[in-house]
């Protein structure tokens, strides 16, 4: 399957009808096991985003924020590293969000990542985001005293209301020059299972480890059903999830490589051109230089 048709199936374009458990986490699309075999694909990802990023940058009318969301050892960091790599670090910035501060329990609950929204001509990475908060949070739904909320807002149409908030937030990112790219990656629990004992096994990655990693596993079947409807009310056309299996690595890099490539691609990035009394400016320099004796 091309990478085109690959990406089409991950967006989700009619998120009412989304089930998650229609995307299954070991899709491979006809891929190879084997990552030896799609190296230059992914080289080619890399230098085609980098390509796209200068232009961006230079263009200055458009920022562009990725969120990576998914369970404990999902491959959020792995997707920074294998598919960002090639971007110039000058413009683009990652921000990982975890349990929210005793300052960001002061404020509402996009305060602490509408700090980080990027600014036009740079990419931001935001690895988990805004979307915790009707995810950790619903799922463990007494982290909502921590929040001092007025009692008539935390009742059960609370998520209704986050749901329509995060909506209305995106849509005034998208109104403003932010393209919004949302990733799901996601994991089986078999996988996750397997990736939590490599880090026990490999003394280099047992600092990544937590126990609280496992104590979350026995709330699994509440996070997919949180994912399931979190996607469903926040998939939009300005703002759309992917969501991206991810049992095999390589799959994931490659689908949110060309994910973002097709989206950049759609901004008609151009370097800005230079004319009239500037371009005269140019030449002037230019002849300048030339006529300096070396």
């Amino acid at each position: 399957m091309k990478l085109a048709k690959i990406v089409k199936h991950c967006r989700i374009d009619r998120p009412r009808h989304f089930k998650l458990a229609d995307h299954d986490p070991a899709e491979r699309f006809g891929l190879s096991t084997d990552i030896d075999d799609v190296k230059q694909i992914l080289a080619d990802g890399i230098a085609r985003i980098e390509d796209l990023q200068q232009r961006l940058y230079a263009q200055g009318q458009w920022g562009v924020l990725m969120v990576l969301q998914g369970m404990d050892a999902a491959g959020k960091d792995g997707v920074i590293k294998h598919v960002m790599s090639g971007i110039n670090p000058q413009g683009c910035e990652v921000h990982s969000f975890k349990a929210p501060s005793a300052e960001e329990l002061e404020h509402d609950f996009l305060w602490r990542t509408g700090r980080d929204v990027p600014a036009r001509g740079r990419i931001g990475i935001f690895n988990r985001s805004h979307y915790e908060e009707v995810l950790v949070v619903r799922v463990h739904p007494q982290l909502l005293q921590r929040q001092n909320l007025p009692p008539s807002t935390a009742g059960k149409s609370i998520w209704k209301h986050r749901f329509k908030e995060i909506r209305a937030f995106e849509h005034h990112l998208a109104r403003n020059g932010t393209l919004v790219l949302k990733f799901h990656l996601r994991i089986s629990k078999d996988e996750q299972r397997k990736r939590f004992l490599a880090r026990l096994d490999e003394p280099s990655k047992r600092w990544k480890f937590s126990m609280n990693d496992v104590a979350e596993r026995a709330y699994w079947d509440d996070y997919t059903a949180a994912y399931q409807d979190m996607i469903r009310e926040t998939s939009t056309d300005y703002a759309p999830w992917y969501v991206v299996p991810a049992d095999h690595k390589h799959v994931a890099w490659l689908v949110v490589s060309a994910a973002i490539i097709e989206a950049l691609q759609g901004l008609k990035l151009e370097y800005p051109k230079v004319t009239g009394n500037a371009l005269k400016e140019l030449k002037k320099a230019e002849r300048a230089l030339k006529a300096e004796k070396t």
